[in-house]
């Protein structure tokens, strides 16, 4: 797979003339984009309102559980959803949802976000648990049909986090006697493989792109060491038994996964990129897997909390990899320049910021966690202020080429 899966067009014979209808509904990377930001720069402030005491709200779950679960399922899902959507396309050439059911799709995301602040729990959990089958079923189809059997296992991926999300809404609901934190770990971990095999496809690729003569000697048994080891890690972070001798193995796994992951990094000649801010944010964003991963070690020897790692992962990794995707692939896909302006570099800088500060402040001075909050929830919201801000219109506008997307 190479860099231009995330902004590629498919070309002759299966490009088709332009079709009429609104073009927010021709590609899913549009409304689910749009969706996402909006989620974002909302439901954090929400969150921390509510974590401090400054505001009440009954809600289909408690804050801790609809926060943790909404940043997985609500805010990335539908990043990586928008992102499939379209990517499927330029993998197959063959059309993907788009038009009444794309926006039935879309439509279908926001109810079950709205659902978790004022329906039912039961209302919340259907429309929550409906969208990841169909959507994994839609684009397996799509991908037989367009022989591109090598992408599978990404269909099946989303299976993997529509089953981790099952096992959440039963435990949520005592069906099943488990923590409902042990299925959202679960989905963290799908999501941070994910970014590995993605990353590792295209970052390489993109930095050769930009970077004139450059050939990365990427070594495949470090690519292949590192993605075994952090499954590994993963798997036993999330379900080994709390006991001694387990946090020691699953201690040293998680650290052994740090490494490798580092030293993969490394093959990418990240410094290469400190003059291009749309690839330097991809790179700086994957650091934070090797140092999620090191965090979640140290918390198995007890030397920090899990929330650390956790929100590593979720901020550092998960969320900076959004937003250098967000602006790439949708300035792509509208046929504009893959360089991106002040205010959308003020954006990276700012998520950045939001995870140094909620992730290293606290490891520092544990009592300034409120602060640590307010402060990283403030630069996250403004920066996804600014997202929105630039590319709302772009999303809701033909491409400036005059092309389908």
């Amino acid at each position: 797979m190479s860099a231009s899966i995330l902004h590629a067009q498919p070309t002759e014979p299966f490009a088709t003339p332009q079709p009429p209808g609104w073009p927010f509904l021709r590609l899913g990377f549009r409304p689910f984009y749009l969706g996402a930001a909006s989620f974002a720069l909302l439901s954090i402030p929400l969150w921390v309102a509510l974590f401090l005491g400054q505001w009440t709200l009954t809600m289909a779950l408690p804050p801790l559980l609809w926060h943790a679960h909404e940043m997985l399922f609500g805010f990335a899902i539908a990043v990586i959803l928008g992102f499939l959507l379209t990517a499927v396309k330029a993998w197959t050439g063959l059309v993907t949802p788009r038009g009444a059911f794309l926006g039935a799709l879309a439509l279908l995301w926001l109810a079950a976000r709205v659902a978790a602040v004022t329906g039912p729990y039961a209302v919340y959990a259907v429309l929550d648990l409906a969208l990841l089958p169909l959507v994994a079923a839609v684009l397996t189809l799509i991908l037989l049909r367009g022989r591109n059997r090598r992408n599978l296992p990404i269909a099946g991926m989303l299976m993997l986090l529509a089953v981790a999300n099952g096992f959440f809404h039963l435990g949520v609901l005592g069906v099943l006697k488990i923590s409902p934190l042990t299925p959202l770990y679960a989905a963290l971990g799908l999501i941070v493989m994910i970014e590995c095999v993605i990353a590792g496809r295209v970052i390489p690729a993109f930095t050769m792109s930009a970077t004139p003569g450059l050939k990365l000697k990427v070594r495949a048994p470090v690519d292949r060491a590192a993605l075994a080891l952090t499954a590994l890690a993963l798997l036993l972070w999330i379900f080994a038994p709390a006991a001694a001798s387990w946090n020691m193995v699953g201690g040293l796994v998680l650290s052994l996964a740090a490494v490798a992951q580092l030293v993969r990094l490394m093959q990418w000649r990240p410094a290469l990129t400190r003059h291009r801010p749309i690839l330097w944010i991809l790179h700086v964003s994957y650091a934070w897997i090797p140092l999620g991963l090191a965090l979640l070690a140290a918390a198995r020897f007890g030397w920090v909390g899990v929330s650390a790692g956790v929100h590593a992962l979720a901020i550092g990794a998960t969320a900076g990899l959004i937003i250098g995707m967000m602006t790439r692939t949708a300035r792509g896909h509208t046929g504009r320049a893959l360089k991106v302006a002040r205010p959308e570099i003020a954006a990276y800088v700012l998520v950045m910021l939001a995870v140094a500060v909620r992730v290293l402040l606290p490891l520092a001075v544990p009592q300034w966690l409120p602060l640590a909050l307010v402060l990283s929830a403030a630069a996250w919201s403004v920066a996804f202020a600014i997202y929105l801000f630039i590319y709302t219109p772009w999303l809701l506008k033909t491409r400036v080429d005059g092309k389908d997307g």
